[in-house]
């Protein structure tokens, strides 16, 4: 018989930097667990819905978000997590903070190539790594070109509102669901695990869910 495989849902935004971190910690507890067989999907959500379509200065939204002095504490923390998954957080080549609709359509978009985890990986890259605006249509396209993608396609549905709406009833149904911050991740659609854990704990909470899991479908 055949392993079912494990399922991994995370709700993120790619605008999180612990987003980006917490990915690459869920990536070394499946290798602690031995896990290579898993599905793992990507959901929407927004740290700020009220960044407006073409994105803001990044200065001015970190003074207004963490006065003039919070930024560099918080992002020294950032970094330093950043650099010890082998991230190279380079936050002062962000110029803009940009509203991430888009860019969580493309990642919706990419499911169908089963890409979801490149495409989330390209774009983290993008902004934090290479201070790229991921709210610019132009850039989102060259993502999807990065990992595979049909471009072209993918250009022209950002011309659209193909898939807005669902993004956002996505966003919404993360905050009904309790998700007040991100990242977040579902285990086997039974458990929910917040923040970038350490890969340690993050294995050993994907076990105990799991084993819970076991339990119960054992039980019934």
């Amino acid at each position: 018989m055949t392993a079912k495989k494990l399922r991994i849902d995370i709700v993120s935004d790619t605008l999180c930097p612990w987003c980006f971190i917490g990915k690459r910690r869920l990536e070394r507890a499946l290798e602690i667990l031995g896990q290579p067989d898993r599905e793992i999907f990507w959901h929407p959500f927004q740290l700020d819905a009220t960044i407006p379509p073409e994105g803001i200065d990044r200065q001015l939204y970190l003074t207004r978000k963490f006065g003039e002095e919070g930024a560099k504490k918080v992002y020294a923390r950032v970094e330093q997590a950043g650099a010890e998954e082998g991230i190279a957080f380079a936050f002062d080549k962000i110029r803009k903070s940009p509203n991430t609709l888009d860019s969580h359509r493309v990642i919706r978009w990419a499911t169908l190539e089963n890409k979801q985890n490149e495409v989330a990986e390209r774009l983290f890259s993008l902004i934090f790594v290479e201070g790229a605006d991921i709210g610019d249509k132009d850039v989102l396209a060259g993502a999807a070109r990065d990992v595979g993608l049909d471009s072209d396609e993918v250009c022209q549905k950002l011309q659209s509102d193909v898939d807005l709406e669902d993004v956002k009833r996505e966003v919404e149904e993360a905050h009904k669901l309790g998700i007040g911050g991100v990242p977040a991740f579902i285990i086997a659609n039974a458990g929910l695990i917040n923040g970038a854990q350490p890969a340690e704990g993050l294995a050993e909470a994907i076990t105990q869910i799991t084993a819970e899991q076991a339990q119960q479908g054992a039980a019934e």
